[in-house]
């Protein structure tokens, strides 16, 4: 943007003025499943933003007690006008959790978070002066890095130039980490709640394969935490990751916006990743044999 106030939000206490900055007009939707360990932090990642977002939703996707009171403590840290917590009667899971955020936003943009992730400063800063750069852009996404919780994001490199990924990108692989995503609140689709694992991927795919602008800003300026050894998560399921991204092609060929040929090739590619990632997997097997080997 040309012209943006700098700012950083702290948690205040009760009655105590905040004073005025620029907000940028987006809506972040983080849906929240026993996440009382992690969402203060990805929370105050979201309040050092450079340039701050006008709205935070935290949807609680019915995981009990103790993750509802934590969500209100970290909206009550902020005040009452900044984060809304939102409950949901019964676990729908991330996908439905994402949709009803997005439904009850009240901004032109929908930026994603997940509840253990963490964004660099200027991350919705840079975002935000692409898409005014060029208007057209219905979806801008960054590169999203795992690392171990704590490490902060590189600082970015100026300037940061946004490249459009085309359909042939999406064919291939997703290159849009979640965790990354800012937008527009109007599109016509929404998360497929019938799909557990690459829903995302299907997402971005019907929004790229309808004819939408999408690009995506080749710098981390988000971190994706690791996990906690004996942490697992629906990605981690390589094979079932693979039968979702079968049936979401399959979808996609239904819905009129995948062709045969572009199936054909799209289902090579996911197999040539699915052996890659097999064999990956059994060499760190390995490695991991030989270590404890050798220290036996």
């Amino acid at each position: 943007m040309n012209t943006m106030t700098q700012a950083v939000l702290e948690p205040r206490a009760p009655g105590a003025e905040r004073a005025p900055v620029t907000r940028a007009p987006v809506s972040v939707v983080i849906p929240c499943y026993r996440c009382e360990k992690t969402i203060e932090e990805a929370v105050a990642s979201i309040a050092a933003q450079t340039l701050p977002p006008a709205e935070i939703l935290l949807v609680e996707d019915a995981s009990g007690a103790e993750t509802l009171a934590a969500l209100h403590r970290v909206a009550a840290a902020y005040g009452p006008d900044w984060i809304k917590v939102i409950a949901l009667p019964a676990n729908g899971g991330p996908s439905m959790a994402r949709n009803v955020g997005w439904e009850q936003a009240q901004q032109p943009y929908i930026a994603l978070l997940d509840a253990d992730d963490t964004w660099a400063p200027r991350k919705l800063e840079l975002q935000m002066a692409a898409l005014q750069a060029d208007p057209s852009i219905a979806l801008i996404a960054h590169q999203v890095p795992v690392r171990t919780r704590g490490t902060p994001a590189p600082e970015p490199r100026l300037p940061a130039e946004a490249q459009i990924v085309g359909r042939r990108t999406l064919l291939v692989r997703n290159p849009f980490p979640t965790s990354s995503v800012v937008l527009r609140r109007d599109l016509p689709y929404r998360f497929d709640v019938d799909y557990r694992r690459s829903e995302d991927y299907l997402l971005w795919s019907q929004i790229v394969f309808s004819g939408y602008r999408c690009a995506k800003i080749e710098q981390p300026l988000a971190i994706a935490n690791r996990r906690e050894d004996g942490e697992v998560g629906l990605s981690d399921d390589f094979a079932a990751v693979h039968r979702g991204r079968s049936l979401l092609r399959r979808k996609l060929v239904r819905e009129g916006l995948l062709t045969r040929r572009e199936y054909v090739y799209a289902s090579a590619a996911g197999m040539a990743n699915k052996m890659r990632l097999q064999f990956l997997r059994r060499m760190r097997h390995l490695r991991r044999l030989a270590t404890s080997h050798a220290q036996a």
